[in-house]
């Protein structure tokens, strides 16, 4: 899935090992490499990951990282191509909207063809060796505050359940179009209910809150709200019970659906979100409270809640 514009790797420097290529180059210098991350338990895991170097990155600087989980089916490319994250981050940085970050996808399933979720293997792939081997091998801020998690659609229920079950390693867990409760599908498939419970955010956020808000773990929520009403419906309810627990988290509606159109629109706030520049203020149209039938025509960024004192 190279792009034909894409450089030779012996072009440009990269902090990466030599077995990484760049694959995309932002307006600003910002190139996303690909190559593989070692999966020990999964020794046959032979597709790639990608992993995005903001411009002019230099050993001298700690980077923020945020971690993006595809969703399925699919693959990192959902990122790199999709998303266009070279571009977007790019552009975020050179605005002065965020702070200049290292974003990694690591992917899940042994091909682009699994349709589970980011839970047993994935999970503890992305937590015992994807983690640990990016701040081995890159200049990164190496504390919970200087980690980020977000994905897109299961990837969403993925970033919300591992950021909660691991809640000392990633400071913002976002869902962008995801769910809050697990399927039986994947590593779910023959749960038992006690094994359901240990993966429900919604559960697992009321468990947790008191240790979420000594921390000051923070929460950015999406999802169209034309076309993916349903989804859109299951952020408003989760955005409240955010509320009730006083958990700093954000609520980000559009008209839109349930697809690659969305997660562009929406990339840059999250971005805005996790990585906030120094002294950045976030643009918050309303702070009330949203019912389920509200519709971004009505709100397009919606902030919750309104005694956070992380936003």
């Amino acid at each position: 899935m190279l792009q034909p514009q894409a450089p030779r790797a012996g072009q440009l420097p990269s902090l990466l090992p030599k077995s990484f290529v760049p694959i995309r180059i932002g307006p600003a210098g910002g190139i996303v490499w690909q190559g593989r991350i070692p999966n020990p338990a999964l020794p046959e895991l032979r597709r790639p990951s990608v992993i995005y170097l903001p411009p002019q990155v230099s050993t001298g600087t700690r980077y923020p990282v945020l971690y993006l989980l595809q969703g399925f089916r699919g693959s990192p490319w959902q990122f790199s191509s999709g998303l266009e994250l070279a571009t977007v981050a790019d552009d975020a940085i050179a605005s002065g909207a965020v702070r200049p970050f290292i974003a990694v996808a690591a992917p899940a399933g042994l091909t682009s063809l699994y349709e589970g979720e980011w839970a047993g293997p994935w999970e503890e792939y992305l937590v015992r060796d994807v983690v640990p081997w990016v701040d081995a091998h890159l200049p990164t801020v190496r504390t919970r505050a200087g980690r980020a998690i977000a994905g897109l659609s299961a990837g969403g229920f993925g970033a919300v359940d591992i950021g909660l079950r691991h809640p000392g390693l990633f400071g913002t867990l976002e869902s962008w179009s995801g769910y809050f409760k697990p399927f039986r599908d994947g590593p779910f498939r023959y749960a038992d209910a006690r094994e359901l419970a240990a993966h429900d955010p919604s559960l697992l956020v009321r468990s947790e809150a008191l240790l979420l808000r000594r921390l000051g773990t923070r929460f950015y929520l999406s999802s169209g709200s034309t076309a993916d009403r349903r989804t859109a419906a299951l952020a408003i309810a989760f955005a409240h019970g955010l509320d009730a627990l006083r958990l700093p988290h954000a609520l980000y509606l559009r008209p839109g659906a349930h697809n690659g159109r969305f997660w562009l629109a929406q990339f840059p706030e999250a971005l805005r979100y996790a990585l906030p520049a120094p002294r950045s203020t976030m643009r918050l149209m309303t702070t009330r409270p949203v019912q389920p039938t509200d519709t971004a025509k009505e709100h397009g960024w919606l902030a919750f809640p309104a005694t956070s004192n992380a936003l």
